[in-house]
C-alpha cells in the first residue's frame, strides 16, 4: 500500500530529522533564538539544510485542536457539542474577547509564522555559505505555501492583521496593520514568487517529501486569496492550471477519502500528514482527533477509545442534504445517534427517512445516545476497524484533509459564474463532475446558487468554507436559524484577544478589523 511506503520512509526520516534538529540546535523548541543557532550551526553542511524543512512541515502538522474550531465553528453546517463554552457562544455569535481560545488560536498561528520565518531566515545562510541555490529557494518557496495559507486562516478570523517578515517576537510590535484585501494581495503575491520554485507534481508523487507542497499547493491558496478579493479572472487561472495539469481527480469513494485509503489519495491538493508507522507502540505523529470522537459508542474493535464529543452537524444541514436526495455525500458527513434520528424524524417534514439512515456506521461501529450532542462529524471520523492492532486512540493514522480537488472544481465554477473565463472546464461541467461523483444527475445549467449550495453539501465540516462562502455574498443572514442573531458589522471577524491587545498597540483604539 502507497501509503505505508511513505510511513517507512518520509514521515520516518522527517521525524528522525526532527529529533536531529531539537538535539542540535533546539531549532524548534526555541526556533526565535537565531544568536545561538548562529554559534552552533555550520552552514557549510548544506545537507542539513533539509532539517529546517522538517521542522517547518513538523509545525505546520502541529495545529492544536482549538484553532481548527476556531476557524471553521461558525457556519451553518456545524456546532460544537461540547462542554467548552468558548465554542458554544462563538458558535451563537457572542464574542468575548477573554475567551481563551481566540488567543491560543492567535499564538498558535503566529508563532507558526515566526517559527517559518526563522526556517527562512536559517536557509538562507545556508545559501550563502554555498548550498544549492535552486533547493534553498525551493525550500523557502514551500515555507512560503505554510504561511500564506496561515496568512489566509488568520485575515479571515480577523480581517485587518499582522504581516511579521522577521523570526524575532519584536516583528508583531514594529509592523502595520495590514487590512483583508492587502493581506490576500500579499497572500497572492508570495505564491507567485513561489510557484515556479515548487515541484510540479502530484503531492503523493513527490520523492523527497512525498505528500509535501507542490505548485498546484501554491496555486490552490492563491485561488482562494483571489476568491476572497473577487477576482475571479486570477481565481479561474489559478484553478484552469491546476485543471490542467491532470495530476488531480476525484476519488470515487467519497466515504473512504477521509479514512486510511484516502491517505495521499490523488484528490487531496493539499493535506496534513500524520501516522503510527504501523506498529502497535512506540513514537505515534497523530493530530488531536479526539475532539471529533463520541462521548459514547460501541465500537466493532472492542478496546477503541471514546473521543470528546465536541464537533456536531446541525439539524439544517441534515434535512438540506435529505431535500437533494443525497445519500453519499450525507453517509460520510453525518453519523446518527439514535436520537439523533429521532429528532429529525420529529418534523413532519421528514418522518419517513430513508432506511440507510442508520446509527451504525458502515463499517459497524455503534454510535450511541449522549446528552450533549445527537449528531457527530463523520468526515472526522475513523473506523475502529482501521486503527492498527494495538492502538486504541480515536482518530489515530488518519490524516488532516485541507484542500481537496472538488474545491478547486467548485472554485473554478464561482469564478466563471462571476463572469470570469477559462480554457479547461466549464462552470457547468466542474459542478456537473463533483455531482456525479456525488451519485447526484447533471444539472444543465449552473448559477451562483447552485454553485453556494453545491459548496454547502460538498464541504460540510470542513475548514469554515460554508461560513466564508456566506461572507463573501453578504449571505449573513442564513445564519440566522436556533435562535442565533447575525450581525455582519459585528459579527464577520473576531475581536482580536483581549490579552494581545493589551500587549500589541496597533490592536488598540478604533482601527475597522474589515
Amino acid at each position: 500500500m502507497k501509503t505505508n511506503k511513505y510511513i517507512k520512509s518520509g514521515l520516518a526520516l522527517m521525524f528522525v530529522a526532527l529529533f536531529s534538529i531539537t538535539s542540535c540546535s533546539d531549532f524548534l523548541d526555541h526556533p526565535l533564538e537565531n544568536e545561538i543557532i548562529a554559534e552552533e550551526t555550520d552552514y557549510s553542511q548544506s545537507e542539513n539544510m533539509i532539517l529546517l524543512l522538517y521542522g517547518a512541515y513538523g509545525e505546520l502538522y502541529d495545529l492544536q485542536w482549538e484553532t481548527f474550531p476556531t476557524i471553521a465553528v461558525r457556519g451553518d453546517d456545524v456546532t460544537p457539542a461540547g462542554d467548552q463554552e468558548a465554542l458554544i457562544e462563538t458558535d451563537l455569535f457572542r464574542y468575548d474577547r477573554n475567551f481563551w481560545i481566540y488567543n491560543s488560536s492567535w499564538l498558535n498561528l503566529y508563532t507558526d509564522i515566526l517559527h517559518w520565518n526563522g526556517a527562512m531566515e536559517e536557509i538562507r545562510k545556508y545559501q550563502e555559505a554555498g548550498a544549492t541555490a535552486s533547493t534553498a529557494e525551493q525550500y523557502i518557496a514551500e515555507i512560503k505555501v505554510m504561511k500564506s495559507f496561515q496568512l489566509l486562516l488568520l485575515a479571515r478570523l480577523w480581517g485587518t492583521i499582522l504581516i511579521p517578515e522577521i523570526s524575532q517576537p519584536t516583528a508583531l510590535f514594529d509592523v502595520e496593520l495590514s487590512n483583508f484585501d492587502e493581506v490576500m494581495t500579499y497572500i497572492s503575491t508570495q505564491m507567485d514568487q513561489a510557484i515556479p520554485l515548487l515541484p510540479n507534481v502530484h503531492p503523493n508523487q513527490r520523492s523527497d517529501i512525498r505528500g509535501g507542497v507542490t505548485r498546484a499547493t501554491a496555486l490552490a491558496i492563491k485561488a482562494q486569496a483571489n476568491l476572497e478579493m473577487k477576482n475571479w479572472q486570477g481565481v479561474a487561472d489559478a484553478t484552469s492550471q491546476i485543471i490542467s495539469s491532470n495530476q488531480f481527480a476525484l476519488e470515487s469513494d467519497y466515504y473512504e477519502l477521509f479514512k486510511i485509503p484516502g491517505k495521499l489519495n490523488r484528490e487531496n491538493v493539499f493535506e496534513f500528514q500524520y501516522s503510527d508507522f504501523g506498529n502497535a507502540t512506540g513514537t505515534v505523529l497523530s493530530y488531536n482527533f479526539s475532539f471529533f470522537g463520541p462521548s459514547s459508542w460501541t465500537p466493532a474493535v472492542a478496546g477503541a477509545s471514546n473521543g470528546w464529543g465536541f464537533w456536531a452537524p446541525t439539524p439544517k444541514y441534515i434535512k438540506f442534504m435529505l431535500d437533494r436526495n443525497e445519500r453519499t455525500r450525507l453517509e460520510t458527513t453525518v453519523i446518527f445517534t439514535p436520537d439523533g434520528i429521532a429528532e429529525i424524524r420529529s418534523d413532519p417534514n421528514y418522518s419517513n427517512l430513508p432506511t440507510w439512515i442508520s446509527n451504525v456506521t458502515p463499517d459497524g461501529d455503534v454510535f450511541n445516545n449522549h446528552p450533549r450532542y445527537n449528531f457527530m462529524s463523520g468526515k472526522h471520523y475513523l473506523p475502529s476497524n482501521q486503527l492498527t492492532p494495538g492502538r486504541f486512540t480515536y482518530g489515530t493514522n488518519k490524516n488532516m484533509t485541507v484542500i481537496r480537488y472538488s474545491e478547486i472544481l467548485l472554485m473554478h465554477a464561482e469564478a466563471l459564474v462571476n463572469g470570469a473565463n477559462s480554457p479547461s472546464l466549464s462552470a457547468t461541467e466542474a459542478v456537473n463532475l463533483v455531482r456525479n461523483r456525488a451519485g447526484l444527475g447533471s444539472v444543465s445549467t449552473v448559477t451562483l446558487d447552485t454553485v453556494l449550495d453545491e459548496k454547502f453539501a460538498e464541504f460540510g465540516m470542513e475548514w469554515g468554507i460554508r461560513f466564508y462562502d456566506l461572507m463573501r455574498y453578504d449571505r449573513g443572514s442564513e445564519l440566522n436559524f436556533g435562535g442565533r442573531n447575525f450581525q455582519p458589522a459585528i459579527h464577520k471577524y473576531y475581536p482580536y484577544p483581549l490579552i494581545q491587545v493589551d500587549i500589541l498597540p496597533q490592536l488598540s483604539g478604533d482601527t475597522p478589523q474589515g
